[in-house]
């Protein structure tokens, strides 16, 4: 995954839980794409400072989904309904061949019960 993409998704699921201060410099930093200068300059914080509610809050975010596992279960789902799609648009392009809308109707029964057992 990408890294921006997982940055934003940890932010998305865990960011409340965050301090107010490592939310607002957590923001800056990864999803307005500041850097640790504008953000001290802004905040009327050292460099340092900055850098280290950085630290904190990322280290905070990775912990929760250590534990909670939300972001991977998350994508892991989205990829599941997106070959759930996938193969749901081979099934109706291939409605003269039984044998084959048969198996892949199969494939997306079992895909649904893994989404299932994973909510």
């Amino acid at each position: 995954m990408e890294k921006i993409l997982e940055d934003t998704l940890l932010f998305d699921f865990y960011g409340e839980l965050l301090t107010d201060n490592q939310k607002r410099v957590y923001e800056d930093s990864v999803l307005n794409d500041l850097s640790l200068s504008e953000i001290a300059d802004d905040s009327s914080i050292s460099r340092q400072g900055v850098r280290d509610t950085l630290v904190k809050a990322k280290s905070a975010l990775a912990s929760y989904e250590e534990k909670l596992g939300l972001v991977r279960k998350f994508t892991e789902i989205q990829e599941a309904v997106d070959r759930i799609r996938e193969l749901s648009d081979y099934v109706l392009g291939d409605v003269e061949n039984v044998d084959n809308v048969v198996l892949n109707v199969n494939l997306i029964r079992d895909m649904t019960d893994q989404i299932s057992d994973k909510l």
